[in-house]
């Protein structure tokens, strides 16, 4: 047992060594001080410290804190880890067909894919699973409870679930899922062509040619490819599908490493299958990574013109390496540029504050100019910026905080509670009266949502309530809180037409599934429409690009 956790312990300290020793390679006498000290640390917490110590956790939290210094796509993944990474990549697994979310020791459905086990056994997102087979999910201290869902196809399990504060018992039997990165794809009209890209998974450029066929034989003469929200995925897989609009032998995308076997060209290597049709790239803020060359290398080729807001900003690769016992560490090696030399990484982490932990941004008023190949003009840094823009109110920090808790989803789950039908996809439409719906909603179930400057008077407040003070501030802080909570609800109507967007989203994958949220997208999303008008202005189009 000490041989594997001393082997472990030299892991986590090699990590920790590359945040403080630029020069490790040369400086071997430091290396193996390190590593000593760290083991002996290790070893004397093992046997004396006055708590059981588990080894496995205290590595994991070890590994993870050095790794959070460095950035956030340098991950180390456990066994169960590494398997769901791979599932991630590939694009298909052995499952009931359903995404979960673990928060605070609960394990809810997050989502259930159309005609998979988990549909058919009649679960619903929003769903809270309390026992899978024998294993309670409270005993569970990480998320990888939700691990025991995936096993081999034509296997069974038991689970069950809460669902409106009543308990189910469900059997279901595992199936081998496919993850479908074009799960929609549909004629606008008689010339222009639609199709929602959501991930870069092994499977992407054969899903993106073959919608792209069946659009061509529906007599399709121009194309949108909707990226939004796309995180990225493989960087084979964007070369491949920049290479069915460009020439064979062209530059798609550079990786730039220390490690100069690790830094390479990327370029298309067979003949194109379009190179006349006009294409607009729909991006947003959560369009991130392969994203971000498929947009950026079009529009620095000049092959498609870009429409939405300004994407996410990661211009860094990364590469998994393996660890013993069947670990791995996937770690950013590189960072990438597009045709025209550009990189657009928005956050550097390189300079960031020892003592705050912020990192800097991109600044706006130094960015470099680079040209595409007919010579407009495009930026480094802060992502991919539109050559059309969609205005629209900048996200409060409200918002923000909104978008990153569970509120809506625990709304359209209440909604669903509440409401036996609703209207047809392209019927469906969220009035004011909804709007002030979610707002009770989030006033009667504080809870849902908090921003940081909630957070930090609730802290402040334990603490004076443990220094026997709550008694002579409650009603300060009670009035203050109310303060900021008004004023939180103030902001979030800033948004008000996004947020309604978000929960609109949501009610519909719970009703119709991921396929029913872009059904209804494809008729009443604005950004969508105004690709549709571009495409369909022949000269405008020509006019940007040129």
């Amino acid at each position: 047992m000490m041989n594997k956790i001393k082997k472990t312990g030299i892991y986590i300290l090699l990590i920790a060594v590359l945040t403080v020793t630029v020069s490790f390679k040369s400086d071997f006498f430091e290396v193996a001080k390190q590593i000593e000290i760290y083991t002996s640390v290790f070893k004397e917490l093992n046997m004396y410290y006055i708590d059981e110590v588990n080894p496995t956790q205290l590595t994991s939290d070890a590994i993870n804190s050095a790794l959070k210094k460095l950035d956030p796509y340098t991950r180390y993944y456990d066994e169960q880890g590494v398997e769901d990474y791979k599932i991630k990549s590939r694009g298909s697994y052995g499952g009931i067909g359903a995404a979960s979310s673990f928060y605070k020791k609960e394990l809810f459905i997050r989502e259930v894919y159309e005609n998979s086990p988990a549909a058919d056994a009649g679960l619903k997102a929003g769903d809270q699973i309390i026992k899978i087979n024998d294993a309670l999910v409270k005993d569970f201290e990480g998320k990888s409870i939700s691990s025991l869902l995936k096993g081999l196809p034509d296997t069974t399990l038991g689970i069950r679930i809460k669902r409106n504060n009543k308990e189910i018992d469900v059997d279901i039997t595992r199936k081998t899922i496919e993850i479908d990165p074009v799960p929609f794809h549909q004629m606008i009209d008689d010339e222009i062509g639609y199709m929602a890209f959501i991930k870069f998974n092994k499977k992407a450029s054969k899903r993106v040619k073959e919608a792209y066929e069946e659009l061509k034989a529906d007599g399709m003469k121009k194309l949108i490819i909707d990226v939004r929200g796309n995180p990225g995925g493989l960087l084979n897989e964007v070369v491949k599908i920049v290479n069915y609009f460009v020439p064979k032998n062209q530059i798609v995308v550079t990786t730039k490493s220390k490690v100069k076997k690790w830094s390479a060209t990327y370029k298309t290597k067979k003949e194109p299958i379009d190179l006349e049709m006009p294409i607009v790239v729909l991006i947003n803020g959560r369009s991130a990574s392969a994203s971000e060359i498929l947009s950026g290398a079009l529009q620095d080729l000049d092959r498609a013109v870009v429409v939405g807001e300004r994407s996410y900003g990661k211009g860094l690769v990364q590469r998994t390496r393996r660890l013993p016992y069947g670990t791995q560490m996937k770690l950013t090696i590189s960072k990438y540029y597009t045709p025209s030399g550009r990189c657009i990484q928005e956050l550097d982490y390189t300079n960031r504050d020892r003592k705050t932990g912020i990192v800097p941004k991109f600044d706006p008023k130094n960015r470099n100019l680079f040209k595409t190949t007919n010579g407009r003009k495009v930026y480094d840094g802060g992502g991919v910026e539109p050559d059309v823009k969609i205005e629209k109110p900048e996200q409060t920090v409200a918002t923000k905080a909104l978008f990153r808790s569970n509120a809506i989803f625990k709304f359209a789950t209440d909604y669903q509670y509440n409401h036996k039908i609703i209207a047809e996809v392209k019927d469906f439409i969220l009035t004011d009266s909804d709007y002030q719906d979610f707002i009770n909603f989030i006033n009667t179930n504080k809870t849902s949502f908090k921003t940081k400057a909630e957070r930090s008077f609730e802290s402040s407040f334990k603490v004076a309530k443990r220094d026997a003070y709550s008694e002579d501030i409650q009603t300060g802080y009670n009035h203050l809180l109310q303060q900021i909570n008004d004023k939180k609800i103030t902001e979030l109507a800033i948004n008000k037409q996004e947020i309604l967007d978000h929960i609109s989203d949501e009610i519909l994958m719970q009703f119709y599934y991921k396929k029913g949220v872009y059904q209804h997208k494809f008729t009443h999303d604005n950004t969508i429409k105004k690709a549709a008008e571009l495409l369909s202005n022949t000269k405008k189009y020509s006019r940007i690009l040129k």
